[in-house]
């Protein structure tokens, strides 16, 4: 009797707690054309580019690539470093047409889907999601990989030559 009840209160806190974790990363309510407008502005004055993760709660590729970037300390101490990061919400309480018309329509991709601006606030690269992945999850190698060849470093013609 003791070890069920043990094994339900176990059961309880740990469903809980995967589903508050993920419920709140993209906000149906949230402005994303004024966010991206103020990460491009916060971007300039950094030296860095912004990631736009478009995706909703409802997903669950989404919710898991938020949180294996934020689980993996090599690659968000890289993006933290490189890019300002704005999640741009698309389900049916908010699509984000408009914004999502503006970025060159990448839910055709499906989601999550990534977009990358530069300083400017110019869309530099749509990435597919799928490309990352490494069977029922991300790949670390192909998302660090994807970060770095998208970074302001790696688009610095200086680093090139002449």
């Amino acid at each position: 009797m003791f070890k069920n009840t043990l094994f339900t209160i176990i059961l309880i806190i740990c469903t809980t707690t995967l589903f508050a974790k993920g419920v709140h990363i993209y906000n149906p309510n949230a402005d994303a054309e004024s966010a991206i407008q103020k990460a491009v502005k916060e971007a300039k004055t950094e030296g860095k580019f912004v990631f736009l993760e478009i995706g909703g709660n409802w997903c669950p590729w989404c919710v898991k690539f938020h949180h294996f970037v934020d689980d993996n300390q090599e690659i968000k101490n890289y993006v933290d470093q490189n890019f300002v990061v704005v999640n741009v919400n698309y389900s049916k309480e908010n699509k984000n047409l408009e914004v999502l018309k503006e970025l060159g329509f990448p839910q055709r991709f499906g989601f999550p889907v990534f977009v990358v601006l530069n300083d400017e606030g110019n869309n530099i690269h749509i990435q597919n999601s799928a490309y990352l992945e490494d069977g029922d999850g991300y790949s670390p190698q192909k998302v660090l990989t994807f970060f770095k060849q998208w970074s302001p470093a790696a688009l610095d013609s200086k680093n090139y030559g002449k």
